[in-house]
């Protein structure tokens, strides 16, 4: 049987919803969808480049608690509240994975669970 390894949440909606940070069966990793909270905090409110920068290096951190790293990414969801942002968004994307381009999809949400958080991001990783 594959092993499972769950990466907690620290945000107060972990124990709530009942899920993971990450998840990590075999050599894949699922990165939940991740906002830019830390704590009761919202970083940068309605700043979308700023907001992926924080979520992403929360996306990495879990990898690498996971045993992958922001090189095993092979795909990202960016659900955004105001696609109009998508340059700024899609700056900070690209920064981090430049070389790695993974395949990705942004699409514009209604909402998200907090006023002044424009986007969430989830990952997949395969571990080679």
């Amino acid at each position: 049987m594959t092993e499972r390894i769950n990466i907690s949440s620290d945000a107060k909606w972990g124990d709530i919803v009942s899920y993971s940070r990450a998840v990590r069966v075999g050599n894949v990793v699922e990165v939940s969808g991740t906002t830019a909270v830390d704590g009761e905090k919202i970083i940068a409110p309605e700043d979308g480049y700023e907001q992926t920068k924080f979520i992403l290096a929360k996306i990495v951190k879990a990898l690498s608690e996971a045993g992958a790293s922001v090189k095993d990414v092979v795909r990202t969801r960016m659900f955004v509240t105001d696609i109009s942002k998508w340059e700024e968004i899609g700056r900070a994307h690209g920064e981090f994975f430049k070389n790695i381009k993974p395949a990705s999809t942004m699409v514009e949400v209604n909402s998200l669970i907090l006023k002044g958080l424009i986007i969430e991001i989830e990952a997949t990783a395969i571990i080679n």
